[in-house]
């Protein structure tokens, strides 16, 4: 049910959430050493609600940063989330603490109007994209890929939030592949409650009010980190009989991270969670695929009569739900898989 809301969300452009203060401090503790001296930009930001402006701007001191922008988009559809009822778009600029009481105050922060609406595709956000020395902020999903592909153009340190289904975008998985983007710590339980009013997709267990749970989102950076040079323990034996193999592309299934033989040295289809817990000094990626490109024997098939995976394949395109052969029968593969091989 969230998946579905999520779609429906980012299909009408309101996807745009506000991260709570705590998911942020639980992240960015880990990055401290990255910070000093450095311009931090948030492009995604409208600093009356966004808790990135608040969580850099009180910490400003204390992780030794140069400078801190902040723009605010113009939202030109009201019925969006994030209204800005102001008469133009603005940037802030934040350079420190000048009265000795280390709380940002109003006269401290500097606000600039901007000609457009604060798009972070146009050309005077760019000009301040280029300023900056790491972005930190949680763009429109919809947009995750105009967003990264900016990113890489004007060769950008980021920490942004995304969701985990972007690792297969054809765009994204390569820079994932030559490690130019890797997953960052992550949230809680692998899920984020963000501020929002739009529908609330969480279980009565979950519920947090004023929030829309998103199950899969994670930080996407690359910023160097501790996590991602720490081995994955292996202590699962092979057997042929429980790893069974693709039918057309010479890889074993693995359904589980923690289930990876220690004793294959052949190529392995993984579940997308495993790029969580991926070392590049342990595994080298070798691609992605519905199904690691094949069927999984064993695994029973969705039929092509299941009209709602069909509408699936046709909307979503290149992903889970992708329409194979077998036996000259049509079907429908539900699993994505990473391949991957022990160094």
């Amino acid at each position: 049910m969230a998946n579905r809301n999520l779609n429906k969300a980012k299909e009408a452009k309101k996807d745009e959430f506000y991260t709570q203060l705590e998911d942020i401090n639980n992240e960015l503790r880990h990055y401290r050493e990255h910070f000093r001296g450095k311009t931090v930009l948030c492009n995604c930001d409208d600093p009356r609600v966004s808790n990135f402006f608040t969580y850099f701007a009180y910490n400003f001191e204390f992780l030794g940063l140069k400078k801190l922008i902040t723009t605010c988009y113009k939202n030109q559809d009201m019925d969006l989330f994030s209204q800005n009822e102001s008469e133009q778009a603005v940037y802030l600029v934040y350079e420190g603490d000048k009265n000795g009481d280390h709380i940002p105050t109003a006269d401290e922060i500097g606000v600039h109007p901007l000609k457009g609406d604060g798009d972070f595709r146009s050309k005077e956000c760019i000009e301040l994209l280029k300023e900056a020395d790491i972005v930190v902020t949680n763009p429109p999903f919809s947009l995750f890929r105009e967003y990264v592909a900016q990113l890489m153009e004007y060769d950008k340190k980021f920490l942004i939030i995304g969701h985990q289904n972007a690792i297969k975008y054809k765009e994204i998985f390569p820079l994932i592949q030559q490690n130019k983007i890797w997953l960052g710590y992550g949230f809680k339980g692998g899920a984020g409650h963000f501020i929002s009013n739009y529908e609330d997709t969480a279980t009565a267990g979950n519920h947090k009010e004023g929030m829309i749970r998103v199950s899969g989102v994670h930080w996407f950076t690359n910023l160097e980190t501790k996590k991602r040079h720490e081995d994955l323990i292996l202590y699962k034996s092979y057997n042929p009989e429980y790893y069974p193999k693709y039918e057309n592309y010479d890889a074993i299934n693995v359904d589980k991270t923690e289930e990876i033989p220690y004793n294959y040295d052949g190529v392995m289809g993984v579940p997308i969670t495993f790029m969580d817990k991926y070392n590049p000094d342990q595994f080298e990626i070798i691609g992605v695929g519905i199904a690691g490109l094949g069927l999984i024997a064993g695994i029973k098939p969705y039929k092509p009569e299941h009209k709602k995976y069909r509408k699936e394949v046709q909307k979503r395109g290149a992903v889970d739900g992708d329409l194979y052969m077998m036996n000259g029968e049509e079907v429908v593969v539900p699993y994505s898989r990473i391949l991957i091989k022990k160094k």
